[in-house]
């Protein structure tokens, strides 16, 4: 009988996937679910077992099943000899597409715990070592070094810590999370696993969007999976003594809980809001206690840094930015989906080469990298590299990796109100320069496209620098700090879109405001 893969990934699902795999399981085959390759403008994509390997069908529909069992259905050849796929260096997603998501043997099978195999072998000191050697840094968008963190937390004096992973994944333009937690949860799991030995935690958290239903599912079936097999809950992998247990909690839809104090606020059962810092969370965390909080792909990650050595992750990469980076393709791009390469790639690669350029077919006017706070990178900046340093200078942030094209029908105006706008909304009221900065950052920008003439623009800009100015070094956190980031770059690169009816005589154009990474004009 004839085995057919069809994925249980959401973004699959979307397009009809659950009916797919109905009809070839109606045509006689054994259907197995796996996680999504990560092609998604190609989902549902059906992958048929031959003694070849496994052959690929792109946006398969239900009709299909009898000729795609009968080979009488064009192909895409083996899936994993794609060239949009091989062409990949996949690290933290190797596994996610190979296998069903909670099949613990063929987990195992395919190198899974050999990173917690070899870390229960050194001291929790040496582990901390291995990280800090691979130079990871943190994926959820702050990039700060997760060894140092790590380190911090082992080194604080206390019988109860904590493993938080925040999987509140809320940035426009996102989707790896997600995409990991329903493909390969074990990877996740024994992340946070390790970092509980390597830091003396006893419990952990993984806090996920309530918008994420079908992560949701599968991580909670892991877990139980992963405990009835002897990996979570007492004496793990046969180590005496050593205790630790996962719980799983979903948020309430509110954005600002991706930042980790406001998380950390929310699973002690109250209203998520920014905590001033210090005390940092790796010394006065969840319930006061020492706390390891990272990302969903930064302890995926670490499993594979355990079980190869920290050199070998630090091996790949460039500059500070070492190893790889899950990047995801969105908005108006022909080939949307996931694409993990070094850091060092460029943009350009990354949207004319994996992307193929916009959904459209008109120019490209910009790209936002690093959700909806990012920078509005422009056409004429495609060759910039993929790393932090090199978008730091540049005015701009990788963020999570999140990568949204736009086209030239692009409004860099009404995207920089939005930005405003989405701060208003999202922020958590703690602090003055987000709650009410942000709602006359919205009434100035529309200053600036209604102003009767140059002047009036011209002050209104200045007045927009001002308030920008005061919320980046006034917020509490990066909801209101980085906000003014998507204004500023749309009035550096798109001047234009900001004036409604500019007049004929240029000289008595508005002087327009240019911005430098540090935020001064110039």
């Amino acid at each position: 009988m004839t085995t057919v893969w069809v994925p249980c990934d959401a973004a699959a699902r979307a397009v009809g996937a659950d009916e797919v795999a109905e009809a070839f399981a109606a045509a006689g085959a054994t259907v197995r679910r796996n996680g999504s390759r990560g092609m998604l403008w190609l989902e549902p994509l059906v992958e048929v077992e031959t003694d070849a390997g496994r052959i690929g069908y792109a946006a398969v529909r239900p009709q299909y099943a009898g000729d795609i069992l009968a080979g009488n259905h064009v192909d895409l050849g083996v899936v994993e000899d794609h060239p949009w796929l091989a062409d990949q260096h996949r690290v933290t997603f190797t596994r996610v597409g190979r296998h069903e998501p909670t099949d613990l043997a063929a987990y195992r099978s395919d190198g899974g715990y050999a990173g917690l195999e070899r870390a229960l072998t050194l001291d929790p000191a040496d582990v901390v070592a291995e990280v800090t050697t691979s130079g990871l840094r943190g994926r959820g968008g702050a990039g700060f070094p997760t060894g140092i963190k790590w380190e911090t937390v082992r080194k604080a004096a206390s019988d109860l810590k904590f493993v938080c992973c925040n999987a509140d994944e809320g940035d426009s333009g996102t989707f790896a999370d997600r995409m990991l937690l329903e493909g390969d949860p074990f990877s996740l799991l024994e992340g946070m696993t390790i970092a509980a030995y390597a830091v003396g935690a006893s419990e952990g958290y993984v806090y996920v969007r309530s918008e994420y239903p079908d992560a949701i599912a599968t991580l909670r079936r892991a877990i139980d999976v992963a405990r009835a097999g002897g990996w979570l809950g007492r004496h793990i992998a046969g180590r005496e003594g050593f205790t630790f247990d996962l719980h799983v909690r979903v948020g309430a839809g509110a954005y600002i809980c991706g930042e980790e104090t406001s998380m950390l606020d929310s699973l002690e059962g109250k209203r998520g809001e920014v905590r001033a810092k210090p005390p940092i969370p790796a010394l006065v965390g969840l319930f006061s206690q020492p706390t390891v909080v990272n990302n969903v792909l930064s302890l995926a990650t670490v499993p594979m840094i355990l079980a190869d050595g920290g050199e070998a992750y630090a091996a790949l990469g460039t500059g500070r930015s070492r190893g790889t980076q899950v990047f995801q393709l969105a908005g108006n791009v022909k080939q949307g989906g996931i694409v993990e390469a070094d850091f060092g790639i460029t943009l350009r690669e990354l949207i004319e080469g994996y992307g193929g350029g916009t959904r459209s077919g008109r120019p490209l006017k910009a790209a936002q990298v690093g959700g909806p706070l990012g920078a509005y990178v422009a056409g004429d900046q495609l060759d910039l590299p993929m790393d932090y340093e090199a978008f730091a200078e540049a005015g701009a942030m990788i963020g999570h990796g999140g990568i949204v094209v736009f086209d030239d029908t692009m409004d860099a105006a009404d995207m920089a109100r939005f930005a405003m706008e989405f701060c208003a909304k999202e922020s958590c009221g703690k602090c003055t320069p987000c709650r009410i900065g942000s709602v006359r950052g919205v009434e100035v920008i529309d200053r600036i496209r209604s102003a009767p003439d140059a002047d009036s623009r011209h002050q209104a800009f200045v007045l927009l620098e001002d308030l920008c100015t005061t919320m980046e070094k006034g917020s509490l956190c990066a909801m209101g700090g980085l906000t003014p980031m998507p204004v500023r770059s749309a009035l550096r690169h798109f001047p234009a879109d900001f004036a409604q009816n500019p007049p004929v005589d240029s000289d008595k154009n508005p002087p327009i405001v240019h911005f430098s990474s540090e935020g001064s004009t110039s």
